[in-house]
């Protein structure tokens, strides 16, 4: 197939993120088990991050790999030629490239107007006697409370409760979760995302309770009420994929008793790594242009 420099430019962008997400994923698939075992072992709020990094990273990576070395390699090394072929290797690679960002560009959009019609129109959750406890939204989360909750919960349980669902938002865990619905999957129902995905929504719940109870016995003794008294109400009619309710899945609902019960723990503190960033950014900025003439020929084998 003969393509223009522009197009041809793009079916290499789409054809090297593909393969560099498949190379990746496989990677993170390899080291998945050990992952969310080790994240068990870790304070909450550390095995969330550790999660969180390892679900984007094939995604993360392939797009790094064609925003720094793929598309500055092609522009600066390769002669703006009318028209050259590409083989359809490349073509293939291409087109299901662009349909995995396509499918994660539409589930995250889907989920984002769902997430604001519901925030136009939660003032009929708000009234209803339905165990609706959550924060949701991400530009700006709302916690949204109802009258059933409010009535079934003591002062105590309603404001542990509460913290809870402030200790999401201080994460920003519905943002977390919209750009895991943006990162695209290699194949559709890579079971290693998945895991990694369920571990980490466990991970953030463990880690909102420990910023909620601050090791407090009696916060944690309302928060774990609170809990097992949503769970004997009925559960809200929708399901919001930008939402993280009180108590988004039962079958954890005893391993989170368990944990408030045993002896709460403090949240960990926030670590900020800017300067280790900017290390790390500095190096690569240095290395990159190193490597650009092998990744230049690289492409040229993929093209034809």
């Amino acid at each position: 197939m003969t393509l223009p420099y522009v197009a041809r430019l793009l079916c290499l962008c789409f054809a090297v993120f593909f393969l560099a997400q498949i190379a990746v994923a496989a990677a993170v698939a390899a080291f998945a088990g050990r992952a969310l075992a080790r994240a068990e072992r870790m304070p909450a709020r550390s095995g969330a991050r550790l999660l969180f990094g390892l679900r984007l990273l094939p995604a993360a990576g392939a797009t790094f790999v064609v925003a720094a070395l793929c598309a500055p390699s092609y522009l600066w090394l390769e002669p703006d030629a009318s028209a050259e072929q590409v083989g359809w290797l490349c073509v293939m690679a291409a087109v299901c490239g662009a349909g995995v960002c396509a499918a994660g560009a539409w589930r995250a959009g889907r989920a984002a107007i769902r997430s604001s019609r519901y925030l136009r129109t939660c003032q009929s959750a708000v009234e209803s006697d339905a165990a609706v406890l959550m924060l949701a939204g991400v530009v700006r989360p709302r916690l949204v409370v109802s009258r059933g909750v409010r009535q079934m919960l003591t002062e105590e349980q309603l404001d542990a409760a509460l913290r809870h669902e402030r200790a999401h938002g201080v994460s920003r865990d519905n943002l977390k979760r919209l750009l895991m619905l943006l990162a695209p999957e290699p194949i559709p129902g890579f079971g290693a995302l998945r895991r990694l995905e369920q571990g980490w929504s466990r991970m953030a719940e463990w880690a909102a309770d420990d910023w909620a109870v601050a090791g407090s016995e009696e916060r944690g003794l309302a928060l774990a009420s609170a809990l097992l008294a949503v769970a004997r109400m009925d559960r809200p009619r929708q399901a919001m994929p930008l939402a993280t309710p009180l108590l988004a899945d039962r079958a954890g609902l005893a391993e989170r008793v368990e944990r408030l019960l045993a002896e709460p723990a403090a949240p960990e503190p926030a670590r900020h790594a800017v300067a280790v960033a900017a290390a790390t950014v500095t190096a690569v900025a240095a290395i990159i242009p190193l490597v650009l003439p092998a990744v230049h020929r690289a492409l040229e084998a993929l093209a034809h």
